[in-house]
């Protein structure tokens, strides 16, 4: 993931307008405009997209640190010159003063657990054995949570349209009229039909017993 797509994603699920995203800069002691804005704001094959540098947007995550909890006393914490997943997720988790738990409840809800030591792991210092790289998959998972939290109004909508495909239509079914069988009725001769009182009656000899 690039800078411009998670903070897109910071201006989505937190409503930051232009004005308050300009603040949050000036919170990191950084003076844009409201064109600078728009053009980290575009997508890559749209005219007038720019590239935020990483040190712009930590500057910005500094800023936002303090537009969330306010302004700490000592002096204003210097810009990381490179970015990466594992300085930005902390960042984030201290200026939404979550906790581990937190983090790994976000990641639950869209349907990416994963252990708390393998999210303490990302908090390490580089050089500590244990440390782990924060790969851009659990970053687009931890913004999935943040903003179904937040907001809570994340779907994934590639996912719907996969599901959407496999399910199938049922077959309408024509209604259809019941026909009733047909009676084929006994043949009565011509003689009978023009005289119904004469009927012919047939005698039946008994049969003797056999002995």
């Amino acid at each position: 993931m690039t800078n411009n797509d998670i903070l897109r994603r910071l201006r989505f699920t937190f409503d930051l307008s232009d004005d308050m995203m300009i603040k949050t800069f000036s919170l990191g002691e950084m003076t844009v405009s409201r064109t600078e804005i728009s053009s980290w704001l575009k997508k890559e094959e749209t005219e007038g997209y720019c590239k935020i540098t990483d040190f712009q947007f930590a500057t910005f995550l500094n800023g936002f640190i303090i537009f969330k909890r306010g302004k700490k006393e000592g002096g204003q914490p210097i810009p990381e010159k490179r970015l990466t997943n594992n300085i930005i997720l902390r960042k984030l988790k201290i200026a939404l003063n979550l906790k581990d738990e937190d983090i790994l409840q976000m990641l639950e809800s869209v349907e990416y657990p994963i252990s708390k030591h393998e999210l303490s792991a990302f908090f390490r210092k580089p050089d500590n054995e244990k440390y782990r790289i924060c790969h851009d998959q659990i970053m687009r998972n931890f913004l999935n949570g943040m903003q179904k939290n937040y907001k809570g109004d994340f779907e994934d909508k590639t996912e719907e349209k996969k599901l959407s495909k496999l399910i199938l239509k049922k077959p309408e079914l024509k209604k259809t009229q019941l026909r009733k069988p047909e009676i084929k009725k006994p043949q009565i001769d011509k003689q009978m039909q023009e005289n119904p009182n004469k009927m012919k009656i047939i005698k039946v000899k008994p049969r003797r017993p056999r002995i």
